[in-house]
Parts: structure tokens; sequence; C-alpha cells
């Protein structure tokens, strides 16, 4: 459960920006909204990776 506390962290991270973004249409916070969004993809493969790590290794058993 941590890598999902983490994520969930990571995402809490990126609000202030979103709403920077979409509600006040503050154009620079639009790039730090798609460097945060470019971060949580690495994240999220990083998961997957370890995901299918997990299940080669219990079927390897």
């Amino acid at each position: 459960m941590d890598r999902f506390n983490q994520l969930k962290e990571l995402v809490a991270s990126f609000e202030k920006d979103f709403e920077k973004f979409y509600v006040k249409e503050n154009k620079t916070a639009g790039v730090r909204v798609r460097k945060h969004m470019q971060t949580l993809r690495q994240f999220a493969q990083e998961i997957r990776n370890e995901v299918q790590a997990k299940k080669s290794e219990d079927a390897g058993e």
C-alpha cells in the first residue's frame, strides 16, 4: 500500500497547478501540468514493471 500512498501524494501535489491552469487560465501553469503528467506517467510505468515482476516471480515458484 506504500506505492498507493505515494501515488495519492504525487497527485495531490499537482493540485495547485491544475487549479491555476483550469480555473485562473494561467498558461505557465499549463506547462507545469504537462510536466506533472509526465512524472505521473513515469511513476505509473514503474508500478507496472513492479507488478509484472511480482507476477513473474510468483509464477516461477
